[in-house]
């Protein structure tokens, strides 16, 4: 038997969401506000709706996945297990993009923000303090991460909440045009499907923390049936504020212009609420920052663990666990330096590879979906066919969209950085003359985790 120390079982249903919820950050409507109200031409409320429907999709294909293989890695274990290790390995290098760079924009926003407000403190002392908190956090457990990123989504969403009763409030003492049971959100003459698909290209980047959640698969109490429930609970629940948000901001201020798409928030905080609401606001954005920053590093420190259980990273690092906290505490550190390049590089950057890691994991993963079900050669009942074959092509069909609607540049990039995965894989499988290493096979896995829940 293997005596090697493994993650420990104790995250229950509600700490998975928090800790999905604390990567995808509500408040993150916020900080895209300008970009996706211009890109959305003012119809926020109908791109938000269509990008919700269009998650779903692929959100079911993460759960059929999830509920099929309750391991830990996310796409890199659902394409190595439904279509081929090396498969495997090329998706997870190109996850490996978003987790990697995610808690780096965590930390250039972080320090953005307080170098705005303490100029006297450089940038840099902002982002390396940042970093060693979460590092140390995140070492202590799982736990201490799910009950920190608990109370500040809370706190997120009690913001939301109040801030959508601030646009009530002034809807129902001045009533006139506007009323709060508004359609004019939901349809509207002015409105064209082509512009509301180009917002929903836009605001479809607020629901993307869906995926962090399958990271955690074996420290969650009964995996198979808790990670698909906390998939579409959290995206219900990032839905609901993001739509409703928008709805109250486009009823209540219907005509709405901003000097800066960049800092639209701001200025849309400050006319709904003054200086307060705005005092709050940035409070609430910056441990909003520091959530996601934390569920990020607890995030790819499980994909590193996992490729280097599997030994396609070296495994006496990356598949350590630590005896005593039951972390991966090397990939944590590891991952912590790596997180320093926010000092180096711009957002822009940062984002740019977040959102090709992601879109190119989440285009797989629906493909993993239609694989497995032809190799298990089950009954085509129609219920079947839509969930296992016509779910997965709708939802890869719109992510190959939204691959198109980038930039060259991000392109190139992202192409360039599986090039350099193309050219580790070649090392690793002697110019493919060996297989790729597979120590942990899906059924030690499992079998190690029906023990657990027996125990």
């Amino acid at each position: 038997m293997n005596n090697q120390t493994e993650l420990k079982q104790t995250l229950t249903l509600w700490q998975v969401i928090f800790l999905g919820l604390a990567w995808n950050t509500p408040m993150i409507y916020f900080s895209i506000f300008g970009v996706a109200y211009e890109g959305s031409n003012g119809f926020l409320t109908a791109s938000y709706i269509v990008a919700v429907v269009a998650v779903l999709f692929t959100g079911a294909s993460y759960a059929i996945m999830a509920k099929k293989m309750p391991i830990s890695g996310s796409a890199y274990t659902f394409a190595k297990e439904a279509i081929h290790p090396i498969a495997g390995f090329l998706v997870g290098w190109l996850l490996l993009l978003n987790y990697l760079f995610a808690p780096i924009i965590a930390c250039i926003t972080f320090g953005i923000f307080l170098h705005a407000e303490f100029p006297s403190v450089p940038f840099h002392l902002w982002i390396i303090g940042l970093i060693l908190l979460l590092a140390t956090i995140a070492i202590q457990g799982v736990n201490s991460s799910a009950n920190i990123s608990r109370l500040f989504v809370i706190l997120q969403m009690i913001f939301m909440i109040v801030f959508c009763a601030y646009l009530a409030y002034g809807l129902f003492n001045t009533g006139g045009e506007s009323s709060l049971l508004s359609t004019k959100p939901f349809i509207n003459h002015d409105m064209s499907f082509p512009v509301v698909l180009a917002g929903a290209s836009v605001v479809v980047f607020s629901f993307l923390g869906f995926d962090t959640i399958t990271t955690l698969s074996e420290e969650t109490v009964t995996p198979k049936r808790t990670i698909p429930k906390a998939i579409f609970i959290m995206i219900g629940i990032v839905g609901f504020l993001h739509v409703g948000t928008s709805y109250f901001i486009q009823t209540a201020l219907p005509n709405i212009s901003f000097a800066n798409p960049d800092s639209a928030a701001l200025e849309l905080v400050s006319i709904v609420g003054g200086s307060l609401l705005r005092s709050i606001f940035i409070t609430v954005l910056i441990a909003a920052i520091f959530t996601q920053g934390l569920a990020s590093i607890t995030s790819v420190s499980r994909l590193l663990y996992v490729m280097g259980r599997d030994s396609i990273l070296p495994k006496k690092w990356f598949g350590f666990i630590h005896p005593t906290f039951k972390t991966p505490v090397i990939n944590i550190i590891i991952a912590s330096i790596i997180s320093l390049l926010a000092i180096f590089i711009s957002i822009d950057d940062a984002i740019r590879f977040v959102n090709f890691g992601a879109l190119s994991a989440f285009f797989f993963v629906n493909i993993c979906v239609i694989t497995l079900f032809f190799k298990g050669r089950k009954c085509f009942s129609a219920s079947r066919i839509l969930t296992n074959i016509l779910f997965p092509i709708i939802g890869a069909g719109f992510i190959v969209w939204l691959l198109a609607l980038l930039d060259i540049s991000t392109l190139l990039g992202g192409l360039s950085w599986l090039f350099v995965g193309i050219v580790y894989l070649i090392y690793l499988t002697n110019l493919f003359r060996k297989p790729l290493p597979n120590v942990e096979s899906i059924e030690n896995i499992e079998d190690s985790s029906q023990t657990k829940e027996a125990m």
